[in-house]
C-alpha cells in the first residue's frame, strides 16, 4: 500500500538523515520513478522533505524535522531495537512487520540512540551446525493455532515409530532456534518439536482454548519436567599431556570444573556420550581416569579403530 510506503521513506529519512533515490527504491523494492513520486507525495501533505544532485546527494529531512511515533523513554526503545529478534518473525512470516515496527522505533530515537545497540550487540537465536531451515510444516501450525482447528498430525517419535495424532494447537515456542508447538491430547498438553512433523492437516474440527493457558507458564513446567527426568550429569576425571594443555582449554575449558596442579582435572558432561567424541580427539595426550564406563567406551573405540586400521 502507498500509505504504507511512505511511511516508510519518512521513517527511513528520519533515521538515517540522508538516503540516495537508488538505496530508497532497493530498500521498498520499487522503481526510483516511484520513489519521486512518493516524495512529492510526502511534500503536498506537508514533510519538509527535500532531495539534491550529485554524488553526495540524495533525499532528507529539513530543519532536523522528526515525528514521534511512540511514548517509550530512550532505555526503552533501545531495548526493543537491540533485541527484537527477526530469525523466529521470519520463520513465522512476519520478517517485513518486524522490520517496519524496528524502523518506527528508530525513527522514534534519538539519532544517537537508534544505532547504537543494533550496532554494537547482536542477538543470534539460531545455532552453529544448523542452517536457517523454516520448518516445512510450521505454517500449517501455524494456520491451527490461528483459527482453533484441530489438527491431525504424522509425528516421528524414534527414528523408526512414526504415530499419528490429531492434537488441539495451543502456542508456539521458539527455543535456541528451533519451533515446538504446544498441544492439547486427551486433556493433556504435550510438546511436540517442528521438524519431527512429517505431515500436518487441517480438520474441520474447531476447539476451545483453556481458559486460563498461559503459555509463559505451561512452557516453563514442561521444561522443568524435562530437566528432571534428563539423565545426570557425568563428572569425567582426567589426566592432560602439558603439551596439549592449551588446545585442550580451548575446546573443554567450559566444562572443566576443578584443576590440580598434576595436570588433572574434572570436567563436568551431561552424559558419558557427550564426553567421547571431544576426549577422543585427544588421543594418548588425555588420559581419562574416572568414570570407567568412559575409560571402557574409549578403548572399545580405539580397538574398533586399530582393527579398521591396523593391518591388512
Amino acid at each position: 500500500m502507498r500509505a504504507d510506503r511512505l511511511l516508510s521513506i519518512l521513517l527511513l529519512l528520519q533515521a538515517h538523515g540522508r538516503l540516495s533515490t537508488t538505496e530508497l527504491a532497493q530498500r521498498l523494492e520499487v522503481s526510483r520513478r516511484t520513489v519521486f513520486r512518493d516524495l512529492d507525495a510526502l511534500s503536498g501533505a506537508g514533510v519538509p522533505v527535500a532531495t539534491e544532485r550529485g554524488p553526495n546527494g540524495g533525499a532528507y529531512l529539513l530543519n532536523g524535522y522528526r515525528t514521534d511515533l511512540t511514548g517509550l523513554t530512550e532505555p526503552e526503545l533501545e531495548a526493543l531495537l537491540a533485541f527484537g529478534s527477526q530469525g523466529p518473525a521470519a520463520d513465522l512470516g512476519l520478517g517485513r512487520e518486524l522490520d517496519q515496527a524496528s524502523r518506527k522505533l528508530a525513527a522514534a530515537a534519538r539519532p544517537r540512540s537508534a544505532g547504537r545497540l543494533q550496532e554494537r550487540v547482536l542477538i543470534d537465536g539460531g545455532t552453529w551446525f544448523r542452517g536457517a531451515r523454516v520448518p516445512s510444516h510450521l505454517t500449517r501450525v501455524q494456520d491451527a493455532l490461528w483459527s482453533n482447528r484441530r489438527l491431525r498430525l504424522r509425528y516421528r517419535r524414534d527414528v523408526d515409530r512414526v504415530v499419528e495424532r490429531i492434537v488441539e494447537p495451543y502456542g508456539l515456542v521458539c527455543k535456541a532456534g528451533t519451533w515446538y508447538m504446544l498441544a492439547g491430547v486427551g486433556g493433556e498438553t504435550r510438546t511436540y518439536r517442528i521438524s519431527r512433523i512429517e505431515g500436518a492437516e487441517l480438520t474441520d474440527e474447531t476447539f476451545e482454548r483453556p481458559a486460563r493457558f498461559d503459555l509463559r507458564e505451561i512452557w516453563a513446567t514442561q521444561v522443568g519436567r524435562f530437566r528432571n527426568t534428563a539423565p545426570q550429569r557425568v563428572a569425567v576425571k582426567v589426566r592432560v599431556d602439558p603439551e596439549v594443555s592449551a588446545q585442550f582449554n580451548r575446546i573443554v575449558g567450559d566444562q572443566i570444573i576443578e584443576r590440580s596442579g598434576d595436570g588433572v582435572a574434572v570436567l563436568d558432561f551431561p552424559a558419558c556420550d557427550a564426553a567421547v567424541s571431544p576426549l577422543a580427539a585427544f588421543g594418548s595426550r588425555v588420559e581419562v581416569l574416572e568414570p570407567q564406563e568412559l575409560r571402557d567406551r574409549l578403548a572399545q573405540i580405539g580397538s574398533q579403530l586399530s582393527g579398521l586400521y591396523g593391518g591388512t
